[in-house]
């Protein structure tokens, strides 16, 4: 099924030190590509329509890559948004329905993980794709979740989450505000017992710091 994508490209990128003084972090290269451009191929090869990203931070500089590459940008000038906020912001852009999001800063092998999500979606509140704390490169610090057997997640435990899901924006409902995060509603939803998981295949790499580089092109050489 053709599903919307948010890919989160707004952030600031503090951790990316001097690499970011002059670009946004998605616009930084991982084995020869921006790292937006690993995420929008993702989306395309899963069908995803339409394909959105939201920016704030030197969005003069990658809005007009956007563009070249067909992707709606959802501009936040005033103030970031934060992911919750920022999915909200941009829902006149996605349409209706469930939709994918994912983050901008990470790199991946095996399975598409949207195709991993649209095929494990049941048409619950929110899917997390997440991997074992010990097949996330680049990771710092410990695992998010705890998945039980069927598949619900609690806060706590060795499963990273991997920057891509499927939610049903009617669960932002509730949230007040115009700044909030994503985090919120999941804890909300694990205490309602309507979050659910399920583990990527692959390879993972977290590339939120200049480290995380070198390690995600070592994962992408091996495949």
């Amino acid at each position: 099924m053709t599903r919307p994508l948010l890919i989160f490209a707004a952030g600031f990128g503090t951790r990316m030190g001097a690499l970011t003084a002059d670009r946004p972090k998605p616009m930084v290269e991982v084995a020869g590509r921006p790292l937006v451009d690993h995420a929008i191929d993702i989306g395309r090869a899963a069908g995803a329509d339409p394909i959105v990203a939201n920016t704030h931070y030197l969005r003069t500089r990658i809005e007009p890559h956007l563009a070249r590459r067909g992707v709606v940008a959802s501009p936040e000038p005033g103030r970031i948004l934060d992911t919750g906020g920022g999915l909200r912001h941009a829902l006149p852009r996605l349409g209706a329905g469930p939709v994918f999001t994912l983050n901008s800063d990470a790199v991946w092998t095996g399975p598409n993980p949207l195709a991993t999500l649209d095929a494990a979606w049941d048409g619950g509140a929110a899917l997390l794709l997440c991997v074992p704390a010990c097949r996330a490169t680049g990771r710092e610090g410990p695992g998010d979740f705890a998945m039980d057997d069927r598949g619900c997640l609690t806060r706590g435990g060795d499963l990273v989450y991997t920057g891509a899901q499927i939610l049903d924006p009617a669960v932002l409902a509730q949230e007040t505000g115009e700044v909030f995060s994503l985090s919120r509603v999941w804890s909300r939803l694990a205490a309602e017992g309507r979050l659910r998981g399920v583990v990527h295949g692959g390879g993972w790499a977290d590339v939120g710091h200049p480290q995380g580089i070198t390690a995600a092109e070592a994962m992408l050489a091996h495949g």
